[in-house]
């Protein structure tokens, strides 16, 4: 199993989402043979995620600083299971990015909102780069919150052993 998260910079969102994903299948001893994350944008290719995000990961347990930010590419529809958008824009410009053919229609295309538990305060995963510390810990707070439906969803998709 094969899994893309997806935001628009990849400093902020999909590297939480990321390092989240990897520690809750390790904790479960559950495996993915693939899992990265990119922005719709290219303005962020090669940092390291925000300190902030990496702050708030690292309060977690986790370290996702040797992360580097990444564009999403035409490739990436074919290359993974699943691609993961953090909110309606990103999801709807993944959409339109998609390429045409079977080779490329391999991944499927969601939003993190469709796992969240049907008490959230939010539709999406709010974008926390204008905002303090508080922004990033309530990301975690909402990705946290949606991995154990999203991992339920892959597994009965056959996704992961």
């Amino acid at each position: 199993m094969k899994v893309l998260f997806l935001c628009l910079g990849n400093i902020c969102r999909s590297p939480l989402a990321e390092g989240a994903f990897r520690h809750i299948l390790a904790e479960q001893n559950l495996a993915a043979t693939l899992v990265d994350s990119a922005g719709t944008g290219g303005w962020h290719v090669g940092e390291p995620p925000d300190p902030r995000s990496v702050a708030t990961a690292r309060r977690h347990g986790i370290d996702i600083s040797a992360q580097r930010a990444r564009q999403l590419h035409a490739d990436d529809f074919a290359r993974f299971d699943w691609i993961v958008a953090m909110d309606d824009d990103n999801y709807h410009t993944a959409h339109a990015r998609r390429p045409g053919g079977d080779r490329h229609q391999h991944a499927r295309l969601v939003r993190m909102a469709d796992f969240f538990p049907e008490d959230a305060a939010h539709d999406h995963v709010p974008d926390p780069y204008y905002g303090g510390p508080r922004g990033f810990d309530e990301v975690w707070a909402l990705l946290t919150s949606a991995m154990p439906r999203f991992i339920a969803h892959v597994g009965s998709a056959g996704g992961l052993p």
